[in-house]
């Protein structure tokens, strides 16, 4: 059928949107094989070799050959590995092992490719809710926290420390002398434990409702020791804590909540009179039109789409969207009661904003 598809394309004569439409469909399926080979690790190996065959490769990595070698066979017509057919060699050419490796951090594009296949798992329910309206809700969607996990924890590890929370003017050294911190939907946990091992003096709260998620979060912090970090069972939207923490964070936790208005208003409450919120969320701009060149905008709306308009529709709530943008965030954080809000970026990051918000 792909045969007679490609060939009726080309009887009715190529056209620049139709020649785009089959380098789509390439690209599509090269994305899923170059999550296999991020999963199976196969980059991280081919990047430690010189040029291999099949057999070689499939050795090292510890995997069965005759997969690694069809795998090898898309990479190389997909000019992500080169190819030397005289030898039956391949190799990691070394311009791309800094964007697929995992020692290359948060520059490791190859964890993005996951989601292709994640998504498509809930393709036909989310067709369904296209014809009949409701949400696929987060039980459809086993594995994607610890994708997040993995996808955020490479860049936290990178620059939480050291370059988001200084954009806080004077919090490292508030943090250092010792204050209480909440991070709403924590997830997985790795951003709060993060900062309970690098402020030992401050005491620390993870908020979240997935028992897995707390679950991974308690096992990281007891296997580091950290003794001045707690994680809680706890819906966003219902906090229910008044003047209690002095610093409070989300990151990319907003947008997918069903009432974030009620999170939001949740965290401005739980904050101390003198207190701080910095939310890290999606960079956009609230109105299309501002993002049609956005470097990420594709993805990023049809994440929004397959999972976090969705999963907050499933549960009744707003369907705000992960490109709810700029717009809307500082009208929804003046109305949870923030009275001064800064919208900051940081050079190099085109994903996300840091919103930091006080009450006076």
């Amino acid at each position: 059928m792909a045969e007679t598809r490609a060939a009726g394309t080309q009887a009715a004569g190529p056209t620049e949107f139709a020649g785009r439409m089959l380098h789509m469909v390439n690209e599509g399926m090269l994305a899923l094989m170059v999550s296999v080979g991020h999963r199976t690790g196969l980059f991280d190996v081919m990047a430690t070799m010189p040029a291999a065959t099949s057999a070689e490769i499939a050795a090292r990595a510890e995997l069965d050959e005759r997969y690694v070698r069809e795998w090898l066979a898309a990479m190389a017509t997909g000019r992500i590995v080169d190819h030397d057919g005289a030898a039956g060699t391949f190799s990691l050419p070394a311009d791309h092992a800094p964007w697929l490796t995992r020692a290359a951090g948060p520059d490791n594009l190859a964890i993005e490719t996951q989601y292709v296949g994640l998504l498509a798992l809930v393709e036909d329910q989310v067709v369904d809710c296209f014809r009949h309206g409701g949400g696929v809700p987060y039980s459809s969607f086993p594995k994607f926290q610890a994708l997040m996990a993995e996808d955020s924890g490479a860049v936290r590890d990178a620059t939480l420390i050291g370059v988001t929370l200084p954009l806080v003017p004077g919090l490292t050294d508030r943090l250092a002398d010792g204050i209480d911190v909440a991070d709403v939907g924590c997830g997985s946990g790795h951003a709060v434990n993060l900062m309970a091992a690098a402020f030992p003096r401050s005491r620390f709260t993870g908020f979240d409702f997935s028992d897995d998620g707390l679950t991974a979060a308690r096992a990281e912090a007891d296997r580091n020791g950290l003794a001045n970090v707690r994680f809680v069972k706890r819906d966003a939207a219902r906090l229910g804590e008044t003047a209690r923490f002095d610093f409070i964070t989300t990151f990319d936790a907003v947008h997918d909540q069903a009432r974030p208005d009620l999170m939001l208003a949740g965290i401005a409450d739980a904050l101390r009179p003198d207190g701080v919120y910095l939310c890290v969320d999606i960079a956009a701009s609230s109105k299309l039109s501002e993002n049609l060149d956005h470097p990420l905008g594709p993805f990023f709306y049809t994440v929004s789409c397959m999972h976090c308009m969705t999963v907050s529709l499933a549960d009744g709530g707003m369907g705000l969207g992960a490109m709810w943008g700029e717009q809307k965030a500082l009208h929804m954080l003046s109305e949870a009661g923030f009275t001064s809000v800064d919208a900051a970026h940081v050079d190099g990051d085109i994903a996300n904003t840091y919103y930091i918000a006080t009450k006076n």
